[in-house]
């Protein structure tokens, strides 16, 4: 008989994450998968950088040592592509919270959003967070405050953002591939572009489709951790 390991096993894996899950309902998925394949009670799991549950795409997991380097990670840039809703704002600058439509009685030409685009990208750009986010205010997170009614008010984030490629247009939805750095929110970014043509802006969708050199094509979907993880499946974490 084997002898099963005293050790979870170290690595990472790319995971395609679907409509609907938490991040952490896909650490959940990986953890129970990893530590059936391993013959452990429990293996450490984490993520290196959240994604909403209305968003989809890359999640990076580490698996067992290979969690000390998730810090590391989350520095590594990120590429979205989104489809901006510009016909009226929202209270969550997605999709799920309640609409505010705006009168446009002419949409902006391509050419305007292009350069509206173009105006948001910079190695440090000015950047107002959503109210409806995980950011620590007074010990509190600012969902939580906004949930109860109370006015949010969100300071100014410094973050990179070196790309928004315009990859089509038919009023009143603008699809953009974005590409950033840490710390950026594609919804604020479909805010501030309705915000700068005079127009509504909220997400419609989002899908991350990189971290890094790892691609949504070679990512697992969530379905491979139905069953027990190979230990194959498990790639090494890139150096320092």
């Amino acid at each position: 008989m084997t002898t099963p390991p005293t050790e979870p096993w170290t690595g990472m894996i790319v995971v395609d994450k679907p409509l609907g899950l938490s991040s952490m309902d896909v650490i959940y998925r990986v953890r129970r998968a990893a530590s059936r394949g391993a013959g452990v009670k429990k293996t450490k799991c984490g993520h290196a950088g959240t994604l909403d549950p209305l968003a989809t795409g890359v999640i990076l997991c580490c698996v067992g040592k290979a969690t000390k380097s998730v810090d590391r990670l989350m520095g590594m840039t990120k590429e979205y592509e989104a489809e901006v809703d510009l016909s009226a704002f929202t209270t969550t600058d997605d999709r799920e919270g309640p609409r505010t439509e705006v009168d446009v009685e002419t949409p902006p030409t391509r050419d305007a959003v292009v350069a509206a685009c173009q105006a948001m990208v910079g190695e440090s750009v000015e950047q107002i967070p959503p109210a409806y986010s995980a950011i620590h205010i007074e010990g509190r997170r600012a969902y939580e405050m906004a949930r109860n009614g109370e006015d949010v008010k969100m300071r100014p984030r410094w973050v990179r953002i070196d790309a928004i490629d315009l990859l089509a247009y038919d009023w009143p939805t603008a699809t953009i591939r974005v590409t950033c750095g840490k710390g950026t929110y594609i919804r604020s970014i479909g805010r501030d572009l309705g915000v700068a043509l005079g127009t509504g802006g909220h997400l419609a969708a989002l899908r991350r489709t990189a971290v890094g050199p790892y691609r949504v094509e070679d990512a697992f979907a969530i379905e491979h951790f139905e069953k027990p993880l190979d230990r194959h499946d498990l790639a090494e974490v890139p150096p320092a």
